[in-house]
């Protein structure tokens, strides 16, 4: 059994390299170091190739890696899968359409020595309603709750969910998320790959970003976000160009009315001039997003990091 000093996933210079086509090759997975302990719930974040989805399948056993180590719950991936400690919702993987959904479980749940209770795993995933539906007739978003009441069949210690609410419209997507704080209040760990950074921000206590193979920041969701060294201050003030121009620290700045959004690379300095040597009022400072916070670690700014986590 895991502790709280052992990591329930230890990672040690990953790497994981493909053929360029040009004679070469290319590292998909460029000696990644990571840990992650029981109860965290993490967001891998990035654009198109930046390796999130080859770093998830290594951890699910389902790719071999060309160097480093990798350990889950002390060995190796594909024995934690095999013990039924890890459940995944990945993008890939197809879904019978000619059973129910209810016969699907069914099915995977015989699978298992141990698994929840078929209805107890619909409930859970919200579609005990549609649990004699043929899977054909699902919605993207619902063959995502299906998914997701596949993976919580074997009671998983670890969660891996890879574009978890794709297909899913933004009350799904709530519904999806309230359910998913449900399991980690109950001591699951997450690790989630999502192009809603929106999802990031509220649900990930802590986020991973990548960039072309390797991990550029990783901490708390919100020190991820000021570590990009810019942040946004708002203040409702009738200012000239003269006092815009005398203002320190300041990036840019954007006007409606008299409320001014300024961007600056050091809040606390422009805040304490606003406040001291200004008539602003009605104060307000919020961290850079996360989109935000990408670009500027990146220097990319033709890179999206809403592309996807692929």
């Amino acid at each position: 059994m895991s502790t709280a000093q052992e990591p329930i996933i230890g990672i040690r210079h990953l790497r994981r390299s493909y053929p360029d086509g040009a004679g070469g090759t290319f590292d998909a997975v460029d000696g990644v170091s990571l840990d992650f302990a029981a109860g965290e719930v993490t967001a891998v974040l990035g654009p198109n190739g930046a390796g999130k989805t080859t770093l998830m399948d290594m951890i699910l056993g389902l790719n071999t890696p060309s160097g480093g180590d990798i350990r889950v719950f002390g060995g190796s991936p594909r024995q934690a899968v095999r013990d039924g400690r890890i459940g995944a919702l990945l993008q890939t993987g197809g879904l019978l359409p000619d059973l129910t959904v209810k016969e699907t479980v069914q099915i995977i749940a015989a699978l298992h020595e141990q698994a929840l209770p078929v209805d107890e795993v619909l409930q859970t995933a919200g579609i005990s309603e549609i649990a004699g539906r043929a899977v054909g007739k699902c919605s993207g978003g619902q063959q995502q709750r299906l998914k997701f009441a596949l993976a919580l069949l074997p009671r998983p210690d670890l969660i891996i969910l890879d574009e978890p609410t794709a297909g899913m419209d933004p009350s799904a997507r709530h519904e999806f998320w309230s359910r998913m704080r449900t399991q980690a209040a109950a001591g699951s760990t997450v690790l989630f790959a999502t192009h809603y950074l929106e999802e990031a921000e509220q649900f990930a206590r802590r986020t991973v970003l990548m960039h072309q193979g390797r991990v550029i920041a990783d901490g708390p969701t919100a020190e991820v976000q000021r570590r990009a060294g810019a942040a946004h201050v708002a203040v409702t003030w009738s200012a000239s160009e003269a006092d815009l121009a005398a203002l320190p620290h300041l990036l840019s700045h954007s006007s409606h009315g008299e409320r001014i959004t300024f961007r600056t690379d050091d809040a606390d300095r422009l805040a304490r001039h606003l406040l001291t040597a200004t008539p602003a009022a009605h104060l307000t400072v919020r961290p850079a997003s996360l989109e935000e916070a990408f670009v500027l670690l990146t220097g990319d700014q033709e890179t999206d990091p809403k592309e996807g986590a692929r």
